[in-house]
């Protein structure tokens, strides 16, 4: 979508020459001074008043200090904004907003996620970002607006690899960015500029060829600022509008693939037109471009791989007041009843100093003769001060008084004690959420307390973390041109462990690992998915390291058995030394099943239980085998006794003659029997014999061998 600048001539909206380039930045900064003059003026003035101290005497308007110091009259500054502004700063240190990053879509996964959160942290890591946030915060608490830059450089000198960097700016008075911005992070800025003062040398070096250039000031600008030793030059950054075609064929798995036009070989571009479920439409993105500017001329100009202005304020708060830019930190609403603080402190001071310091009063005739010992009353502890009760006619003199030492009027007192509670009052800072004792005394009720004073003051925190999620954005757009090449990087974990990740551009996945035997790599193509980008605010690692010791601790303390399960996450979390060499060895005791090493707890007690019931089932079948085995035994001395009883019963048949069928259907009968017994046939009766005998015939083994 393009961007409509009502201000500039639409026909000189992105000029080409340097001439034209130079002309549209003269008017852009006119403009930039013209909506920032005032806030400008109240920053500087803030930024001084929140600094002040008795020897600069910034919160003395400078007339009035004039005066007092030729009547000799004191000039008290009691800083008290500084300690105000502090507790946010330092809060800020010890709770910086994290950059975390969200995947959206695009085969995007929660891995590649952690990689870009990690490769921020490293990008940190070499930045020393900490300083350039630090920076920021104190210009935002103390004049209403600080600012961070992200900067692309190479790594050394050894390598044509680029890295990001995060800088701080030392001086806000030095950036200008687009009035026009309406987002809060003026993510939606068309341009913005970034003076710098060169050393003199430096810039001859540089630019040799602009040497006649030195003593003037850019963009024709800021003769004040020039001075003999540097050379100041501006950095100007501007979006240009480009147009382009978005094309876009279904592939083989449904997804639309989508390309620029200007990204592809016209012969592949032919080969797409040509395809049927062909798409196509016309975008128009915008490009940054950079440019220094030395007096009026261009000394350098490249494009920015980024498609953001790389510049980003960090504001207190900003509002609009009839039609004019309003910009303040926290000094603002402190700075009246602080200049009540010192002029009561001032005034009484003078009035206790005007009283007398003589610790006696005596009539001259009182101490006539005595003068030694009155002389050092005030520095001698002389046991007796003798005195003259009369005078020469006898007439009694009064004795010599001690004076009212110096008292401060209650007017003073009173004053102090209101200016005192009026800044409190303006900066919803009170002395408990300050750090002094107060009436509370259960936690909650002080952590209730803590809490109203920071709520009071957590918009300046939170507007650093919309700086940082744009600082989070321009980086994330980054990532994906700047490593654009295979190359190994390093991540930074959470924890603060390295670790090495393979940035592969032609991978088919967002993040995957590769083994190589016993090694494991990471390999990232951070053109796959898109991202959404968060600042999380809240303690820092070191401090939640802390709160986990603290709780381990207290956890152990009440359960101490658990220290043969925790123990190790115990010390892991403790900061003395030696404290990683006991986690090591407490993690050799840890069960595996609690590390999720071993078989699940459940998994563990059920074949236990199958062990119990296969133990019993076998039991109940050697009782049951016995059991068997011992009815069989009696069941078989019958089946014996029946066998004898049959056997007698034939011998005795034989010897009277019967004839075959007679002995035929006895051994019918004993089949029957031994069916009816239960006994097995035996082993060595056939098939026919079997059916010979139920057909009611005489087998021929048990009727020819027999007879």
């Amino acid at each position: 979508m393009s961007t409509v600048v009502p201000t500039d001539d639409v026909d000189e909206l992105f000029p080409k020459s340097d001439e034209g380039i130079i002309d549209q930045a003269k008017k852009r900064f006119e403009r930039c001074e013209k909506w920032e003059g005032n806030t400008r003026k109240a920053f500087l003035n803030d930024i001084k008043f929140a600094n002040a101290d008795s020897d600069n005497g910034y919160q003395w308007p400078d007339k009035l200090r004039q005066n007092r110091d030729v009547d000799q009259r004191p000039n008290l500054t009691i800083n008290k904004v500084r300690q105000h502004n502090l507790m946010i700063t330092n809060e800020a240190k010890q709770n910086k907003p994290s950059i975390k990053f969200r995947p959206t879509g695009g085969e995007a996964t929660y891995k590649a996620a952690e990689v870009f959160e990690g490769i921020v942290r490293h990008i940190e890591y070499i930045s020393k970002a900490t300083n350039a946030y630090s920076t920021a915060v104190k210009f935002q608490v103390d004049g209403g607006c600080g600012y961070l830059r992200v900067v692309t450089d190479y790594l050394d000198n050894t390598t044509f690899d680029q890295e990001i960097f995060i800088r701080g700016v030392r001086d806000p008075l030095t950036v200008f960015m687009d009035p026009d911005a309406k987002e809060p992070d003026k993510s939606d800025s068309r341009f913005g500029f970034v003076f710098d003062d060169m050393p003199l040398d430096e810039f001859k070096h540089a630019y040799p060829k602009f040497e006649h250039l030195a003593t003037q000031a850019p963009l024709g600008k800021g003769d004040s600022w020039l001075d003999k030793d540097h050379v100041r030059v501006c950095e100007y950054f501007r979006l240009v509008e480009k147009k382009d075609k978005l094309v876009a064929l279904p592939g083989d798995d449904g997804v639309l693939k989508v390309w620029k036009k200007s990204d592809l070989h016209s012969s592949i571009h032919k080969q797409i037109v040509d395809e049927p479920d062909y798409e196509s439409r016309n975008i128009t993105y915008n490009e940054c471009e950079w440019y220094l500017i030395v007096g009026n001329e261009i000394a350098e100009k490249r494009t920015w791989p980024g498609k953001y202005i790389p510049i980003v304020p960090v504001i207190g708060e900003e509002t609009i007041i009839n039609g004019e830019l309003d910009r303040k930190g926290h000094t603002r609403n402190m700075k009246d009843a602080q200049r009540m603080l010192n002029y009561w402190s001032s005034a009484a001071v003078e009035q206790v100093a005007l009283q007398g310091k003589s610790p006696w009063v005596a009539p001259a005739k009182a101490i006539e003769g005595y003068e030694t010992y009155w002389s050092s009353a005030n520095t001698t502890n002389h046991s007796v001060l003798p005195y003259n009760s009369v005078d020469d006619d006898g007439n009694d003199i009064p004795a010599p008084q001690r004076a009212r030492p110096p008292e401060m009027a209650q007017a003073y007192i009173e004053g102090l004690s209101m200016a005192r509670e009026q800044i409190m009052e303006v900066s919803g800072q009170y002395q408990s959420s300050m750090g002094q004792a107060s009436n509370e005394r259960s936690g909650k009720a002080i952590n209730e307390r803590q809490r109203m004073g920071d709520t009071a003051t957590y918009h300046f925190i939170d507007n650093f973390a919309v700086a940082l999620r744009h600082v989070g954005v321009i980086i994330l757009d980054l990532i994906p041109k700047v490593y654009d090449t295979e190359r190994v990087t390093k991540i930074l974990g959470e924890d603060g462990k390295m670790s090495d990740v393979r940035i592969s551009p032609q991978a088919q996945q967002a993040h995957q690992v590769q083994r190589k035997g016993e090694i494991e790599q990471v390999l990232f193509n951070p053109n796959i998915g898109r991202y959404a980008v968060e600042a999380d605010v809240g303690p820092n690692y070191a401090t939640k390291r802390q709160e986990a010791f603290n709780a381990f601790t207290q956890i152990t303390s009440q359960s101490p058995d658990l220290i043969h399960v925790i123990g190790d996450l115990l010390f892991r979390n403790a900061d003395f030394p030696g404290a990683d060499k006991i986690a090591e060895r407490l993690e050799r005791l840890v069960p595996p099943q609690a590390k999720g090493e071993g078989p699940n707890p459940q998994v563990v007690q059920l074949q236990q239980q199958l062990q119990e019931s296969n133990k019993f089932l076998q039991k109940s079948i050697d009782e049951l085998a016995t059991t068997k085995l011992k009815l069989k035994g009696k069941d078989e001395m019958r089946e014996i006794d029946t066998y004898d009883a049959l056997t007698r019963r034939m011998a005795v048949l034989i010897k009277e003659q019967i004839n075959p069928k007679q002995i035929a259907q006895m051994w019918h009968e004993f089949q029957m029997a031994e069916r009816h017994a239960s006994l097995q046939p035996t082993e060595d009766a056939t098939a026919q014999d079997i059916e010979n005998n139920e057909g009611g015939t005489t087998p021929q083994d048990n009727t020819q061998g027999p007879l």
